[in-house]
């Protein structure tokens, strides 16, 4: 059972944490790897591209399951979580350092693969730090993590990390070390409590037949529909909004140009403008959600209304097809996004069915992320070649819209 941690420790553990190793995985995922692929093999850059992002989401989806099972499971002075996220940030500066060795397809793709890996050891168990927050300030703390740790590793490093793509391998280390320091940080800043104690209580209270009451715990972990019916509709809601999301976010590039028929220095600006309007919104949300979800008592509506957000975002390209619709888009979808992800962890922390597999439900439940980026350029790309661009906004559309569904059909939170 986790133990409480006040929140002027965990709100800036929350802050650092995600974005020590967010921000360098999206400057290495964005940047470095595609300039390391076109430098060893050119002329295969985008075949590889796909291959790497295919095994790194296998990868990645079996390993958070596993940490956070691992995580839930561990008992140390330094608590559940720590121990593996400073693990983890070690293996995931190793693979980094690596990876800018590398001067083959093989070697890089082992490399990327043990980063995976170590990444999501540091993932499943850090995002576990929210059920450590005092139950009036969890609210606070997930818009700690979401909304600011995550805006910051998702736009702020991306402007720094550009300044080494012409030094891409020295990156590599150089942001690598910048997760091993940034997670070392968090972790001395949160100082979790050790929970030894715990495991001597848990030992005392076992019963005799403890394999045969393990074997049985495990078969049992994923609960039957009407058990677990509103996690299963929170992890579904996710998928949905996250199709509904990067359905239009991955080939935003195609359709300043190929749809809104704008050249390259005027999609260049068109995009530069909407990433920053939806970096302010998402700071901006990462201190406003949160308090106000604690102290109005509302949860489930503000994120339901996130996805609804995102569709009129996607309808106002769809018909408007200028610029005003893009300033729309931006407003929209940066404050959907803003809401969504200062609070879905904190809705899905209240509909985990076994509290004490914490870190593992909430590690499903982020797989979220990393299944949609997989699915929804698939679907767009799909119903971009039958029919045209303006079909992938109806797409976004749909998801996002029944992504809202599957929220507001959840019935333990009332509001």
């Amino acid at each position: 059972m986790n133990k409480t941690i006040p929140l002027r420790r965990l709100v800036p553990g929350l802050i650092v944490g995600p974005a020590s190793w967010l921000g360098p995985y999206i400057v290495a995922v964005s940047l470095f790897l595609p300039a390391l692929l076109q430098e060893i093999d050119a002329e295969n850059k985008i075949e590889l591209l796909a291959l790497f992002s295919t095994c790194g989401m296998i990868v990645a989806s079996i390993s958070n399951m596993v940490a956070g099972y691992l995580s839930d499971r561990t008992y140390s002075r330094y608590g559940q979580r720590t121990p593996w996220i400073i693990g983890g940030a070690a293996a995931f500066m190793l693979a980094m350092v690596l990876a800018s060795t590398a001067k083959s397809v093989v070697f890089l793709l082992l490399a990327w693969m043990l980063g995976q890996i170590a990444l999501n050891f540091i993932v499943a168990p850090m995002v576990a730090w929210l059920d450590s927050a005092p139950e009036e300030g969890k609210g606070t703390a997930s818009s700690a993590y979401g909304g600011l740790g995550m805006a910051l590793g998702n736009n702020g490093f991306s402007i720094f990390g550009a300044m080494f793509l012409g030094q891409f391998r020295l990156g590599f280390i150089i942001f690598g070390v910048i997760t091993l320091i940034g997670t070392l940080l968090a972790v001395y800043i949160v100082k979790e409590p050790s929970n030894l104690e715990d495991k001597n209580k848990l030992d005392s209270n076992k019963p005799a037949r403890k394999e045969k009451e393990s074997l049985k715990s495990i078969l049992k972990i994923f609960p039957a529909w009407h058990i677990g019916r509103d996690y299963y509709l929170a992890l579904i809601g996710k998928i949905f909004q996250g199709i509904g999301n990067f359905a239009i976010v991955g080939y935003f590039l195609y359709i300043m140009t190929d749809f809104m028929g704008k050249d390259t220095s005027g999609a260049q600006t068109s995009i530069q403008i909407v990433n920053m309007i939806m970096l302010i919104f998402g700071i901006a949300m990462g201190f406003l959600a949160g308090p106000i979800s604690d102290k109005y008592k509302i949860l489930k509506y503000p994120v339901a209304l996130s996805t609804i957000l995102l569709a009129i975002g996607a309808l106002s390209i769809y018909f408007l097809k200028n610029d005003m619709s893009i300033w729309i888009y931006g407003f929209t979808a940066g404050l959907g996004m803003g809401i969504w992800n200062s609070l879905d962890n904190l809705l899905n922390l209240k509909v985990i069915p076994d509290k004490n597999q914490v870190a593992f439900f909430l590690g499903v439940y982020n797989l979220g992320n990393t299944l949609t980026q997989a699915f929804a350029p698939i679907i767009a790309a799909f119903v971009i070649r039958q029919f045209d661009f303006s079909a992938i906004f109806l797409v976004s559309f749909t998801f996002a819209l029944l992504g809202g569904i599957c929220i507001l059909s959840i019935r333990t939170v009332k509001r």
